[in-house]
This record gives structure tokens, C-alpha cells and sequence, in this order.
């Protein structure tokens, strides 16, 4: 049987893409450090999330400078906001974190505001 089971997921590693083997190291990675994986965090829920940042840009609100930093985990997508700031130092597109706060789902995308984070080295 188990023999059986390594053979069906060698199989499906054949068959899978650059970017599906990709997701699944980067959540094996989320596992391992104990972060929530990002698909499963409900709105309002304070969560620990581990991945890098995909795309980051300026948007303005209102006059008051927004940093809004795309973050992915290979499970899901949460946007992450720092409001009032422009830049922060260490906080670049690739760059590997882990975040926590508490997420909210607006326009059905999650958002987080002002998260706590941690650079993680490379």
C-alpha cells in the first residue's frame, strides 16, 4: 500500500508543472515554520503567515502614501498595507517574511494593515 501511494505521487510530480512544484516546496516550507498556509485564513482571524512578496507598489489614499505589497505562500494571495508609509527598508519584491495580524477579507480579496513582520534571510 505505501509503496503503491509513492509511485501514484512520483507519478503526479511527473505530470505536475514548474509552478506547481514550486507551490508545493513553498508550502511545505509554511508547514515546517507552523504559519497558517494564507487559503485557509478566515476574515477576522489573527494569523502567522510565512512567504515572500510577489509584487510591490505605491498607492496613494486620500493624499496619505499606502505601501501595498502583494505576498504569497504557493497556497493563496494576501495583500499586505502599511498606510502612511512609502518605502520600508528591507521590505522588497522577493523578499522572503513572516507576517501576522489580523486579516480582513474586503471586496473578497484578504488584506492585512499594518502587519508585525520578520525578514527571513535567504
Amino acid at each position: 500500500m505505501a509503496s503503491t501511494n509513492r509511485l501514484l505521487k512520483a507519478l503526479r510530480r511527473l505530470g505536475a508543472s514548474n509552478a506547481e512544484l514550486e507551490s508545493e516546496a513553498r508550502q511545505r516550507v509554511v508547514e515546517e515554520a507552523g504559519a497558517n498556509p494564507i487559503s485557509e485564513v478566515k476574515d477576522r482571524q489573527f494569523a502567522r503567515m510565512r512567504g515572500s512578496i510577489a509584487i510591490l507598489s505605491m498607492k496613494p489614499r486620500g493624499g496619505t502614501p499606502w505601501l501595498e505589497a502583494e505576498f504569497t505562500d504557493g497556497s493563496g494571495t494576501v495583500t499586505l498595507i502599511w498606510m502612511g508609509r512609502r518605502s520600508i527598508p528591507g521590505i522588497a519584491a522577493g523578499q522572503e517574511l513572516i507576517v501576522s495580524g489580523r486579516v480582513s477579507f474586503v471586496d473578497g480579496e484578504r488584506r492585512l494593515y499594518n502587519p508585525f513582520y520578520e525578514l527571513v534571510a535567504a
